[in-house]
């Protein structure tokens, strides 16, 4: 099961990229949609919680701060990086550079918690450099490098959402994870998104979904709510779930399905074609990130270790 709940937060997340694309074409911030997207899955995890487990909201001070850790570095800060590159760059150029984070969490195991990896880390990693070369057809010119930069962002924060979300969820029930970290993300978009600027007006205003479904036009506010539910809560929430299943090794190398199934979406809807090299370049990337993972021989299962290292050093010392 923890298989098929990774496939599926895959497919939702990699679907969701192109949704997301055409709602922030529409006029909506990137910080605006992040703060739309991190407070609905608090709210609808906040209240399925409330029916059916009210002990979740006791937590001790130490955990909370774990939690703040992953639900704003590694989700906050991410969803709004990952919006933001892209209004920059294609929808799988995006993701691809975004999952460069299954190859740090390798490295990471191995240089920082000193987990045993087998060699063909080195090897993934190179495989995944020359497959990015190709991609973004370096020389060429025409990729947006402040574009590239808000991906890598977007890496890094993934990097920290794979590595203290693997070991929250070993420690707590996923919708617990889900509540607090998300929770955390919509406080610190309350402050920060802008979220009090945006016009009514904009939400009713009629947006054409664009691509071949360029036929189709809705209220802005229909396909902000479907990448708030179905492309955040949803695929946030199995996500989770298989991180509860799985190793984050494992997860990883199923959630890097989640590129192809962009790349797929964003031809097939938005015309996003690659030629010969690039295809060249996502398949070997992907060979890449799937050497990368399964270079992790063993994880660590305490909760606490990863995101303490995060925690500045008077929060750590507690």
């Amino acid at each position: 099961m923890g298989y098929v709940y990774a496939l599926i937060a895959a497919i939702l997340f990699g679907a969701n990229g192109s949704l997301a694309k055409v709602v922030l074409e529409a006029g909506i911030t990137p910080a605006q949609l992040t703060f739309v997207r991190v407070l609905t899955v608090a709210l609808i995890a906040g209240v399925w919680l409330l029916a059916t487990d009210r002990a979740a909201f006791r937590i001790g001070w130490r955990q909370l701060g774990i939690m703040a850790v992953l639900g704003v570095v590694g989700i906050a800060l991410l969803q709004w990086s990952y919006a933001v590159a892209l209004t920059m760059l294609p929808v799988g150029l995006t993701l691809l550079l975004e999952y460069l984070a299954v190859v740090a969490v390798a490295v990471i195991a191995r240089v920082v918690f000193r987990e045993q990896v087998k060699p063909r880390l080195w090897l993934a990693i190179a495989l995944v450099l020359v497959g990015l070369a190709l991609v973004a057809q370096i020389g060429r010119g025409d990729v947006s490098l402040i574009g590239v930069l808000f991906a890598l962002g977007a890496a890094a924060s993934l990097t920290v959402y794979f590595i203290v979300g693997e070991r929250q969820v070993s420690a707590s029930s996923p919708l617990v994870v889900a509540f607090w970290a998300m929770g955390f993300a919509a406080l610190f978009w309350a402050l920060f998104s802008g979220w009090w600027q945006l016009d009514p007006a904009l939400l009713q205003s009629q947006v054409s979904l664009g691509g071949a479904l360029d036929a189709v036009v809705l209220p802005v506010w229909i396909p902000l709510a479907v990448t708030a539910i179905a492309g955040t809560f949803a695929p946030f929430l199995f996500s989770f779930l298989a991180l509860k299943h799985l190793t984050a090794t494992a997860a990883g190398i199923t959630s890097s399905a989640e590129v192809l199934f962009a790349f797929a979406v964003a031809w097939l809807w938005l015309g996003e074609a690659l030629d010969l090299a690039q295809l060249l370049g996502v398949a070997i990337v992907t060979a890449g990130i799937v050497l990368a993972q399964t270079a992790r021989v063993s994880k660590i299962t305490d909760p606490e270790p990863a995101a303490i290292a995060l925690l500045p050093a008077d929060r750590a010392a507690d």
